[in-house]
């Protein structure tokens, strides 16, 4: 389970893996059906305790199999439970038809969808359709999510949300909104992504006892970063180090009005272990950032021989926190894409990438959905609509390794894709993308690769959201993740 806890599959991998599992290893799909149901009325039962009513809304396949065959076991724990069927029994074939008269033959009824839902119920569970609906939803299966999503009662969505995609996690015109969702066989792409977290809940995985061979031998479309892994990768250091071990980042940024944004990068490289950082900044600010922060080195940026000066003692650059549209950020940004270290681009620096494109292998980019849609020339919307789409074009026509940040950020490198889905909603704020770009920047000074650099500091970033919010995320400020950023990077 700890393995796959970290892999996200398409739902057209989990339907392989299913059909692995019961052609190899010979296990029939019914019982994996009743695996399925057991786990439901595992979780049903610890959301209501010993006794309550139970509503389920079964659809016309496996999906409302497995609500069948839950309702069942509802049943026979005593529990008060109406069916309701989206489709007429008559009409349903193999597992899901044996699941349904196995419901019929122990006396249990089954009712046609009609104009509302009992409202007296203490538990709904939507098994209507699960991950191959590729449609928006119509009809009674349209009005049947709605309801849902009116009543009062608690919902468990079966494997997936009714409605959501199971690739891009968005809704599909209207989507159930799950309290929780129990999931089966191994985690989907669509219960991380996209606008996921508004409909699934918390996630509940349920292996179904398949032969662990038969999921592994599936490369997973996504690896799903998680926190407990960083002590893998963040060993202790050596008793004789020395600051010129751990590197030089150097962040270029701070135009006129903007030398917080240079400030928090130069301060998340220190704070994530970087043996030097200096900052390189417009000339009105200098003499305060020196103050503000006197571990950070400040310079002021009034000819190009002093950029030159100070990427020349640098061992990566980040460009871009505090950079706008003027003459002073572009002739930085020009003279800063010179330079054969690694680069981490943010923020400003995407108005003159998407000015004058390039592809580059050593270098890492930092956008947020508008900035993505800006370097692709589309709209925001279609960024967000297929988020994963958008990274893998981002990295085909950009080269290096793309983090597009956001709800589920997602990293696109040369070893394939990867998935975060800690944070919080008030990370939304500004000065979150300075501290994102200065600590990725740290851990490359510190000699981690690209990729792995990437995926570690996007970690630690949303780690340290989540510990410095704690329960009250909104009034979240970027430089309150300084100290969980501390503590992050030295694991126990």
């Amino acid at each position: 389970m700890k393995l796959l806890s970290r892999r996200l599959f398409t739902a057209a991998q989990i339907r392989t893996i299913e059909q692995v599992v019961i052609t190899q290893y010979g296990i029939p799909g019914f019982t994996l059906m009743q695996r399925a149901a057991r786990a439901v009325f595992e979780q049903a039962g610890a959301m209501l305790g010993p006794a309550g009513s139970v509503l389920v809304l079964c659809g016309p396949g496996n999906n409302g199999g497995d609500g069948y065959v839950a309702a069942l076991l509802l049943k026979q724990a005593g529990y008060q439970v109406e069916v309701i069927g989206m489709a007429d029994p008559d009409r349903l074939r193999g597992d899901a038809l044996r699941a349904c008269r196995e419901w019929l033959d122990a006396g249990g009824e089954v009712q046609p969808f009609g104009a509302g839902l009992p409202s007296d119920c203490d538990l709904i569970i939507d098994a209507i359709l699960g991950t191959g609906l590729q449609r928006p939803l119509r009809g009674e299966y349209l009005v049947a999510a709605q309801l849902i999503n009116e009543h009062k009662a608690p919902v468990i969505a079966v494997d997936i949300p009714t409605g959501l995609s199971s690739e891009t996690g968005n809704p599909l015109g209207s989507a159930v909104i799950a309290t929780e969702t129990v999931t089966f066989i191994g985690l989907k792409l669509g219960l991380f992504t996209g606008r996921a977290p508004d409909f699934c809940g918390t996630v509940v995985l349920e292996d179904l006892d398949c032969p662990e061979a038969a999921i592994v031998g599936i490369d997973p479309a996504v690896v799903r970063l998680l926190t407990e892994d960083l002590g893998n990768y963040l060993c202790p250091r050596s008793e004789v180090s020395h600051k010129g071990d751990f590197g030089h980042v150097l962040v270029l940024g701070g135009d006129q009005g903007m030398s917080g944004a240079a400030r928090m990068a130069g301060e998340a490289a220190l704070r994530c272990g970087a043996g030097l950082v200096s900052i390189g900044t417009h000339m009105d600010h200098a003499a305060v950032l020196n103050t503000g922060r006197p571990e950070l080195m400040v310079r002021a940026i009034d000819r190009a021989a002093t950029q030159r000066e100070l990427m020349e003692r640098a061992t990566v650059l980040v460009v871009g926190p505090g950079l706008h549209e003027s003459v002073w950020s572009h002739n930085c940004y020009l003279k800063a894409v010179e330079a054969d270290e690694p680069l981490v681009l943010d923020a400003g620096a995407f108005t003159y990438l998407v000015a004058a494109p390039s592809r580059r292998e050593n270098r890492i980019l930092t956008p947020h959905p508008g900035e993505a849609a800006r370097l692709l020339d589309i709209p925001v919307a279609d960024v967000q609509a297929d988020r994963l789409r958008a990274a893998k074009e981002l990295r085909m026509q950009y080269g290096g390794v793309i983090v597009l940040k956001g709800a589920g950020t997602i990293i696109a490198g040369p070893g394939g894709f990867y998935l975060c889905d800690a944070g919080n909603p008030g990370m939304a704020s500004g000065g979150m993308g300075d501290v994102l770009s200065g600590v990725i920047g740290g851990l490359l000074a510190q000699g981690f690769e690209a990729e792995m650099a990437a995926c570690l500091g996007v970690v630690i970033h949303a780690a340290a959201g989540d510990r410095a919010a704690g329960k009250y995320p909104r009034g979240l400020l970027a430089s309150d993740l300084m100290l969980p950023i501390r503590d992050l990077v030295n694991p126990s």
